[in-house]
């Protein structure tokens, strides 16, 4: 179904969807799913999945599920070209305005806030800012970096978290002023969309076996030559992929610090770890109305009558839209 055909479907009134939750939770099946019921396009939301490199490792879709469906910004950017929610943004409404039905499918919570929302306009601060942080960054270490930001900006910052810190500062080395400033001036929200939102809530032991499952699957569909190969670039170590799930432990594993099964062990708790805040960030946004908001606690897999009814669901939806 393509753009043209957005009248005779009742899709007309510029309807689109939601599918979020922890890693692991199933949502790439189910906007599969959808996606091929309604002739959807699948749009990622995913920040590591928009990377070339680690298609295994971040799990990606499958060259079969794209070609079922029409699947954007995936593996789109290389990873030494760092994403971020900006540029996430503009991309996805380039995509959703040409799409007769967008399902955004992903578990980063600010590239749906700055979906919805709006997000700051930081002015470019410059390469000699950028290789001047990047300089302080790997001399001096992110904590010491973070000594030197502005007051509010410091504040709002993990003084470990070094690729951010490096940002903070090249911003405020290239504008003059902290992104704390930038980040307080209005933002454009996003207008003209009814958006309905799928939260897939799984029980923890499940999603917990999800994770070691998959992490499994990962090892012997490839994941461990992926990670080798993207070692081999030798790119700065602040770069957001080097730190997908899963790639710090193969790391390790590669560099003969610790053992495959030691890797495998620490790789699935951290993410396990890191579905925990997922999940706590997502449950105190207000990204839709409460009534276009619905909760899954279960990971769907092969129950048919509650994709049936979730199906049921968005079909209602996208009536009332209309």
């Amino acid at each position: 179904m393509g753009a043209t055909d957005r009248a005779e479907t009742g899709f007309g009134q510029r309807s689109g969807l939601i599918i979020a939750g922890p890693t692991a939770s199933g949502k790439s099946a189910l906007a599969l799913a959808l996606a091929k019921e309604y002739g959807g396009t699948i749009i990622n939301a995913d920040a590591m999945q928009c990377y070339r490199e680690l298609r295994v490792l971040t799990a990606r879709p499958s060259p079969e599920d794209e070609a079922e469906a029409p699947h954007c910004l995936y593996g789109v950017r290389a990873a030494a070209e760092p994403a971020n929610a900006a540029w996430w943004r503009g991309a996805a409404k380039v995509e959703m305005d040409t799409a007769s039905f967008p399902i955004l499918c992903g578990g980063t919570g600010m590239y749906f806030s700055s979906l919805v929302n709006g997000i700051a306009e930081i002015p470019h601060p410059g390469e000699p800012a950028r290789a001047e942080a990047r300089r302080l960054l790997a001399e001096i270490g992110p904590e010491a970096l973070h000594a030197k930001l502005d007051p509010q900006t410091a504040a709002k910052l993990n003084p470990a978290d070094s690729q951010r810190v490096a940002r903070a500062y090249e911003v405020l080395l290239g504008t003059g002023k902290g992104i704390a400033h930038w980040q307080a001036q209005p933002t454009e929200r996003l207008e003209g969309w009814r958006l309905k939102m799928i939260l897939l809530d799984p029980p923890r032991p499940d999603l917990r076996e999800a994770i070691e499952t998959r992490f499994s699957a990962m090892l012997e569909a490839g994941a461990l030559e992926e990670a080798r190969a993207l070692l081999t670039q030798n790119l700065p170590p602040e770069l957001p992929l080097l730190r997908a799930h899963g790639m710090p432990e193969l790391a390790a594993y590669l560099r003969g610090e610790i053992t495959l099964a030691e890797a495998k062990a620490r790789a699935t708790l951290a993410t396990f770890q890191y579905t925990k805040r997922q999940m706590t960030w997502f449950r105190h946004q207000e990204l839709v109305s409460k009534t276009d908001m619905q909760i899954i606690h279960s990971r769907i897999g092969h129950d048919t009558q509650l994709l049936k009814r979730i199906i049921d669901d968005l079909r209602n939806f996208v009536k009332s839209s209309g």
